[in-house]
């Protein structure tokens, strides 16, 4: 079975709990500290399209970034948005699990069994 990886934070209690979930179905995980090491705009592009997801889809709009930094700006363009959550990972939505590519959020942690179906 390929590698699963996990766009991980380690304070958010779904993305404890998915990550528990994916130790009980493999061995083979990569957790990616997305926080500390923000995906590259190449990465956050595949996690779109193996997500079928927009840009904005995938957008925290609670946190204080997402007002801060004009996320919410409807002209902006989705190569604008992907450098944004780039720049500012804390809005990305948590967690994204990713295996064979596909990519499934992890809310609720169930969601990311789908992938071992």
């Amino acid at each position: 079975m390929p590698t699963v990886q996990i766009f991980h934070n380690p304070r958010c209690s779904k993305s404890r709990n998915t990550l528990a979930l994916l130790q009980s179905q493999t061995d083979d995980i990569e957790i990616i500290k997305y926080l500390e090491n923000p995906p590259s705009t190449d990465t956050i592009k595949r996690l779109l399209d193996e997500l079928n997801l927009s840009a904005r889809d995938i957008l925290r709009k609670n946190e204080s970034e997402y007002r801060d930094h004009g996320f919410a700006n409807p002209e902006l363009t989705a190569t604008q948005l992907i450098e944004l959550i780039h720049q500012h990972p804390k809005v990305m939505e948590r967690p994204i699990v990713s295996l064979n590519n596909q990519a499934i959020i992890g809310r609720p942690p169930e969601n990311v069994l789908e992938l071992f179906a």
